[in-house]
């Protein structure tokens, strides 16, 4: 009896360690499945709140004026929110920073251009391109130096002559480290004006130069069509030239600056940004709603035909390789210029 017992319990024990190991495999097999399902549910899941786009310029200009079309649209796609957020200051690179430092959660992106490149080969800050994770390159806006209607000055060329016999009087304005600077550095150099011969007056954001210039404090300002267009309509600006090689639409009667003799073509190229480590899921759903919101008639009517710049989606794949031969180029106009005057 006492054996029959003994092999009673023993069978038991068999059949209880198979089970355990049973369900040991199918709880592993089954805490597998479920590793997989909720990483493949993190990336359908995003964006689960608001994005905050933030704009390193203030309220008013081309900066501000195409990404908060393009964002718009942008968040159709995206089912949440994408909400701009104006953060000027220090050259544009304040709101860069903020950026730059913020999570890595696809959570908080950058609508910026060529300053980041600008403002670190200028010296104004210590990071570039290479500390982000671009996510797409969305329009170019064709850039337009312009004057006071006042100072009786309607071309490039003309401004040109004004400050050669008026050599240390005009002044220029600018964005300290921003494109605009780049550009009046650029334009110094193909037309052979001496720093010497201008005073440069440098503003926070695009808004306080057309400000500074309606006002006439300065002489001449880099401006576009977001940020000029109604102040050349009621005639209170002039667009002195096209940096282009072909004129605009929109301003048919206005030269370019190869027409007179000014060898510069000249374009703002924006696009958005993620910290350093935005998981690549987070950034491929941002850059496919935001390439969805240039694919729209109404948008891209608007930026092409009301706003003076052309869509140009370029996917994150390949934006990292157009930064590097435009940071190049920048790095050009930077050698021998001193930013500091």
């Amino acid at each position: 009896m006492k054996k029959f017992l003994v092999l009673i319990v023993a069978i038991f024990l068999v059949f209880s360690l198979a089970a355990c190991g049973s369900s040991n495999s199918t709880s592993t097999k089954a805490d597998s499945n479920t590793g997989e399902k909720p990483s493949e549910s993190a990336k359908s899941d995003f964006p689960k709140k608001p994005i905050k786009l933030i704009i390193p310029y203030g309220p008013g200009g081309a900066t501000d004026v195409i990404f908060r079309l393009v964002a718009k649209e942008a968040e159709k796609h995206l089912g949440q929110p994408v909400v701009p957020v104006n953060m000027e200051g220090a050259g544009a690179t304040l709101g860069a920073r903020h950026v730059k430092d913020a999570k890595p959660d696809g959570y908080t992106i950058l609508g910026s251009h060529d300053t980041i490149a600008t403002s670190h080969l200028s010296g104004s800050s210590d990071f570039s391109f290479d500390a982000f994770e671009p996510i797409s390159l969305l329009t170019k806006t064709i850039n337009i130096p312009s004057t006071n209607s006042k100072s009786g000055i309607k071309t490039a060329a003309e401004f040109v002559e004004y400050v050669k016999a008026n050599p240390g009087k005009a002044k220029i304005s600018m964005i300290p480290g921003s494109t605009s600077h780049f550009f009046m550095a650029q334009f110094l150099a193909e037309t052979g004006i001496s720093t010497d011969e201008i005073r440069f007056v440098g503003y926070p954001g695009t808004g306080d130069e057309v400000a500074a210039l309606y006002a006439n404090e300065v002489d001449f300002s880099m401006l576009n069509i977001p940020s000029g267009k109604g102040f050349y309509e009621d005639g209170s600006l002039i667009p002195a030239g096209i940096a282009h090689n072909e004129r605009l639409d929109l301003l048919p009667d206005t030269p370019t600056l190869i027409e007179q003799g000014i060898n510069i073509e000249n374009a703002t190229n924006r696009g958005i940004f993620a910290p350093k480590g935005t998981p690549e899921e987070h950034i491929v759903i941002i850059e496919e709603a935001f390439k969805k919101a240039l694919e729209s008639d109404e948008v891209k009517n608007k930026i092409n035909d009301e706003l003076g710049s052309i869509t140009s989606f370029i996917p994150h794949t390949e934006y990292k390789d157009f930064l590097d031969k435009q940071e190049a180029k920048l790095k050009e106009i930077a050698e021998g210029l001193d930013f500091k005057k």
